[in-house]
């Protein structure tokens, strides 16, 4: 038996909406956001008017790829807390294999106005609240082994992470290198040692809530 017509038309659709979205996520890491919508919609393998029809503009489709990249980045949390034989051991994971996030931020400082609209999106809140969330479990817990230094919180992993997500200026050979160390130091610095104090209080997710 085969699927009404009205159910082909429902899966199509889905199917060319994700379909968009890969495109433009591979798109924008290459090219940035500014990449024509025709252009995405070739290499889609969609009409340009299927394009528009799923998103009219394109801060419909940044706002889009920013919250599908950032679902991805959740369900990775979700994976790193429950896998993991550390907490410190997942919130290297996490950090590592951030790719995501890092063009959720990148889209969100390039598109500022995309930024606003996901920013009040419930959707969006959601899954950054559960995200945080996540983040303060795992902060916690690798302050608890001994592993992470104490005089941290969640909102300072997080601030942190985002400057170093930011687009980095360097020639195309060098760029993943430039991030692995940068991470690589960024670690070392969470790490629980004697060292020197960190000025003022602790930034909690609370704070990243009510911005």
């Amino acid at each position: 038996m085969t699927a009404d017509p009205e159910t082909r038309l429902r899966a199509d659709a889905l199917r060319n909406r994700a379909q968009i979205i890969a495109t433009a996520k591979v798109m924008f890491t290459e090219d940035g956001p500014e990449v024509p919508m025709e252009e995405i919609a070739r290499r889609a393998g969609v009409g340009v008017g299927t394009l528009y029809r799923r998103f009219p503009d394109r801060e419909a489709l940044i706002k889009a790829v920013s919250k599908d990249n950032f679902a991805e980045v959740l369900t990775e949390a979700e994976a790193a807390e429950a896998e993991e034989a550390t907490s410190w051991e997942a919130l290297v994971r996490l950090l590592s294999r951030s790719r995501g996030l890092r063009l959720s931020i990148r889209l969100a400082l390039l598109s500022p106005q995309a930024w606003e609209t996901i920013r009040v999106d419930p959707d969006y809140q959601r899954l950054r609240d559960d995200l945080l969330a996540i983040l303060d479990r795992i902060v916690l817990a690798a302050q608890q082994e001994g592993t992470l230094r104490p005089d941290v919180g969640s909102g300072d992993v997080a601030v942190v992470v985002s400057l170093l997500l930011r687009q980095i200026l360097v020639a195309a050979d060098v760029t993943d290198l430039v991030e692995e160390r940068t991470l690589a130091l960024l670690l070392d610095g969470l790490r629980a040692r004697h060292g020197v104090p960190l000025p003022g209080r602790i930034i909690t997710a609370d704070d990243l809530r009510h911005g």
